[in-house]
């Protein structure tokens, strides 16, 4: 998503170019064939003649997912330069200030959003809503359309998952069998089956929502649907506790990363399940100390999760973690709701910690398909 937007963006300020020249460079280039990042960036600057050159050797400075942009006119000649990076969720930035958004939280913390909590008797979708204004209920009305579309064609569809590896989607099958079983094992089934069928839907070049990442798409909804069925919540209250959702996930992304390329796997399906868990246990009836228990666990129990898809491919073993982090992030709900919401590590302890773990990991476990499952003969 990221690449794409980018290029987007290029072939606006040169629209009259003769031609493109898009160099990737580190994990992108490691993985851009196996993600279609390629493919994307292709599509958008057609009609117009474009070149990819890759260079996985080569990691630019600021992010692993560095990309080059070069306008040529009818004689090659370089008529505009452009050095962006992709650094999650489909956000692009070339790290100058200027380009940075202003940010619509005063708050950045899970520590400071809680006191505002203690201190208001407000809950964190009030916060949301008391940042960002009622219109935010609109977008999400919309991601919680997309991603629903998402686990139904998923669940209807069968047959080969592109890409080389012969894996077969499982969505469809786990949701018949679900639905044959009774009790819990219902519930674990179908929730199993949902994050299934949105994970294989962006493995198949579907419509997904990053949440926080394409790679990890398939955990809040998984956990939202299943949690909708059994309680028949109202649209508002689903609403609601995406909102919750995403505040859990703009956390992360203001103090660590959610990006496998700079911190592993930990920053994508750990963000996502510790966005679920928030959900889920507000949806519960949590209380906000125990919805940031849940997001504390949901992360935790991720720490030092590698990112080493086989063939750069979002898949293995990508689609699997998303069917088990949506369960966990269920069991964190479960697990916080039976506490009265103390505990002695902090959501932004957690957070910090994990980015420390990131930065340290070795290269070949972010994203690069260089160590791992993906060199596993």
């Amino acid at each position: 998503m990221g690449p794409r937007a980018a290029a987007d963006q290029f072939k606006q300020k040169y629209p009259n170019a003769a031609g493109y020249r898009v160099t990737l460079y580190g994990s992108l280039a490691a993985t851009g064939k196996g993600h279609q990042t390629d493919t994307a960036i292709l599509n958008a600057l057609q009609p117009v003649s474009s070149e990819i050159v890759w260079k996985p050797d080569l990691i630019l400075p600021m992010h692993p997912n560095g990309m080059t942009f070069v306008a040529l006119d009818a004689a090659n000649a370089v008529i505009g330069e452009w050095t962006i990076f992709s650094v999650g969720g489909g956000k692009i930035t070339d790290g100058t200030p200027a380009q940075a958004a202003p940010s619509v939280y005063n708050r950045s913390t899970m520590n400071d959003i809680l006191q505002w909590t203690h201190d208001t008797g407000h809950v964190f979708w009030e916060y949301v809503e008391a940042m960002e204004g009622v219109a935010i209920y609109d977008h999400l009305q919309q991601v919680w359309a997309t991603m629903q579309a998402a686990i139904e064609r998923g669940i209807d569809q069968d047959g080969l998952i592109p890409g080389g590896l012969r894996l077969s989607r499982k969505s469809s099958s786990y949701y018949v069998k679900g639905k044959n079983f009774g009790g819990s094992l219902n519930n674990r089934v179908l929730t199993f089956a949902y994050a299934l069928a949105v994970a294989e839907e962006n493995a198949c070049g579907g419509k997904i929502v990053t949440a926080p990442t394409c790679g990890s798409c398939g955990v809040v909804p998984a956990v939202l649907k299943t949690l909708g069925e059994n309680y028949q919540f109202s649209e508002q209250k689903v609403l609601r506790a995406l909102s919750t959702a995403g505040l859990v996930g703009n956390i992360v992304k203001e103090n660590a990363s959610i990006s496998g390329a700079k911190v592993g796997c930990q920053g994508e399906i750990g963000t996502a399940c510790a966005m679920a868990a928030a959900a889920a246990t507000q949806l519960l009836g949590g209380s906000p100390a125990q919805i940031e228990y849940a997001a504390e666990m949901g992360m935790e129990h991720h720490l030092g999760l590698t990112c080493d898809p086989i063939g750069g491919l979002v898949q293995i073993p990508c689609i699997e973690r998303n069917a088990f982090a949506a369960e966990r992030a269920l069991n964190c709900a479960t697990y916080a709701l039976l506490s009265d919401g103390r505990h002695l590590v902090s959501f932004d302890k957690v957070v910090k910690t994990m980015n420390q773990t990131g930065h340290d990991l070795p290269m070949i476990y972010k994203e690069t398909s260089e160590g791992g499952l993906a060199v596993m003969e």
